[in-house]
């Protein structure tokens, strides 16, 4: 079974996604903080980490890096969550270590279509 973290500051976020992907092969787990996401990452890696460019502790590209960082043998897919297309900061993500990005609000299909990609690659 896989395991899909979201890391927004953003309960209503956290909720929707949860709502939307958790199945019986897809666990999703929720953090509201950099440091509490990589807490949780130290203790059992997800498969996806889906992290919001604008954290309350540090940057998305430091919790990309630091989560990079944590041995193991699950190395995760991480994607950039999003308000507006911001070539700088995907590339930066990128450059961090993430796969690729989703914008917010999504909806249902734009949520799993995603994470369709995410799977085949």
């Amino acid at each position: 079974m896989k395991r899909c973290m979201f890391v927004d500051d953003s309960s209503v976020v956290r909720k929707v996604a949860k709502r939307i992907l958790g199945s019986p092969e897809l666990i999703v787990i929720e953090a509201s903080t950099g440091a509490e996401a990589l807490d949780m990452c130290q203790h059992d890696m997800p498969d996806i980490i889906v992290v919001d460019s604008v954290l309350p502790d540090m940057t998305a590209v430091e919790f990309i890096q630091r989560a990079r960082g944590i041995p193991g043998e699950i190395k995760p897919q991480i994607v950039l969550c999003l308000v507006e297309v911001d070539v700088g900061a995907i590339m930066r993500a990128k450059r961090a270590g993430a796969q690729g990005y989703l914008l917010k609000p999504f909806n249902r299909a734009q949520l799993l279509e995603r994470f369709r990609q995410l799977q085949a690659a």
